[in-house]
């Protein structure tokens, strides 16, 4: 999910085509997620697809110019709209997503849709009114290899991070990877639909294959073995301290509001400056929150759960950050109800019809757990409005501190060796695919 931050620069101007190593290319523009590019002697890789037909045209006419190779396959990294809605402009063969993202599709996909063209209308202006979610044609489990022609391209999910259900996809002869959105070089990362707790292990994972160029889900590529290896640990910087911030405030009994403030304190200085860190930070919030929580699955966002917390954070958002734009929402058709699926990960939006502004205790408690989804026994329920107010500016820097202090004991962690890390299962060696598969298995040969 992206958003033009800088509004002076209209989306798709600034157009990048670089070249990452043999037969590797990367596509970004202004205010676009990037687009990858693998060329084999058979045919072309496309690694997700922009946000509407119209972008994804810019990225083909990119492509002719250096081959007339048809596109055997589309990879998509995960499930936002705005790596997805371009995907049938490329007409490719196959669509490849994982299982985990085609289950998010089925149960996300249109709520996604509806508040992806409300949050950043300008993005998806090329999109049909009648843009629909674009399904995966095959999927996989865990890895694939492609032969596209003396270029093997694997496919594979490392773990949960910026999703459930997060591709990445390696060139080993070329020692390029198209990480998605798990790993980003510029900008601030998105982590409304996260496993914030999972994250730091797919960078690991990432890392365990020292890739020379990584091309990250939206802006410049990281070009060479350090600029990689920075790209990946700034991102896990940013992870770890959205989510020990927000686990201390939660520890303290903090509110959402006062939970926002101080997981802000705690990113700013490091992070403030980067593309989109205002326009994500109450979602970012709001999901390390539910995490700290203890809320595994992320909430489905829909239009009426974004304006509530927008509403539970009123005030919170200071002068300068991005206002919700009015934007007229693109008529459609009233949803069917579909029937309940035993997989189905997706939370019914409540009835909004009536409510008023919601406090953001009130916002909290709308985040609990589906009724099917809570354990039965006589415990007493949380409650959410046991919150401690921050009366002072001295509470305030205590908290700072404390936050501070758990991000830097964080992040030495990670520094350690894998194997130091004291409950860190090593699970590299079942990670990383053997340089010729076996004969017959995990291969697709696109001719």
């Amino acid at each position: 999910m992206v958003d033009v931050k800088n509004k002076s620069a209209a989306v798709g101007d600034n157009e990048r085509f670089e070249e990452l190593g043999r037969g590797c290319y990367a596509y970004s523009a202004d205010g676009c997620s990037n687009t990858g590019v693998i060329i084999g002697e058979r045919g072309v890789l496309i690694v997700d697809g922009q946000a509407s037909p119209e972008l994804a045209e810019k990225v083909l006419s990119k492509i002719r110019d250096i081959t007339d190779k048809p596109v055997k396959q589309l990879v998509l990294t995960h499930f936002h709209a705005d790596h997805s809605l371009g995907s049938p402009a490329f007409e490719p063969g196959e669509i490849v997503a994982s299982d985990l993202t085609r289950r998010m599709m089925d149960t996300r996909g249109k709520e996604e849709i509806r508040l992806s063209r409300e949050r950043s209308a300008e993005l998806f202006a090329g999109l049909p009114a009648n843009g629909e979610v674009v399904e995966p044609t095959m999927t996989i489990a865990s890895s694939m290899t492609i032969d596209l022609g003396g270029l093997d391209v694997r496919l594979m999910h490392l773990g949960r991070g910026h999703t459930m259900g997060d591709i990445v996809v390696w060139v080993p002869a070329s020692s390029v990877i198209f990480s998605g959105d798990l790993v980003q070089k510029s900008a601030a990362p998105y982590c409304g639909d996260a496993h914030l707790a999972d994250w730091p292990r797919a960078l690991d994972r990432i890392s365990a294959f020292r890739p020379n160029a990584l091309m990250p889900g939206r802006g410049r590529s990281a070009l060479g073995a350090q600029a990689v290896a920075t790209a990946i640990e700034t991102t896990r910087d940013f992870v770890t301290t959205l989510r020990d911030a927000a686990a201390a405030c939660v520890d303290q009994g903090l509110g959402l509001k006062d939970t926002f403030h101080a997981v802000k304190d705690a990113l700013v200085p490091q992070f403030g400056q980067r593309e989109d860190f205002d326009f994500h930070l109450p979602l970012n919030v709001a999901r390390a929150y539910d995490e700290a929580l203890g809320l595994d699955q992320p909430q489905v966002w829909t239009r009426e759960r974004h304006a509530d917390l927008r509403d539970a954070l009123k005030g919170a958002l200071a002068a300068g950050e991005p206002e919700e734009e009015t934007v007229a929402p693109v008529e459609e058709a009233a949803p069917e109800a579909e029937p309940a699926t035993e997989n189905s990960t997706s939370v019914a939006p409540a009835d909004s019809e009536g409510t008023e502004l919601v406090s953001d205790n009130d916002f909290a408690a709308s985040l609990s757990q589906a009724p099917e989804e809570e354990e039965s026994g006589d415990d007493e329920p949380f409650d959410f409005r046991r919150t401690m107010p921050l009366k002072s500016a001295a509470m305030r820097k205590r908290l700072l501190q404390k936050t501070k202090r758990a991000a830097q004991r964080a992040k030495r962690f990670w520094k350690r060796p894998a194997k130091a890390r004291p409950g860190l299962v090593t699970i590299l060696d079942q990670v990383v695919i053997p340089a010729r598969p076996a004969p017959g298995r995990d291969v697709i040969f696109a001719g």
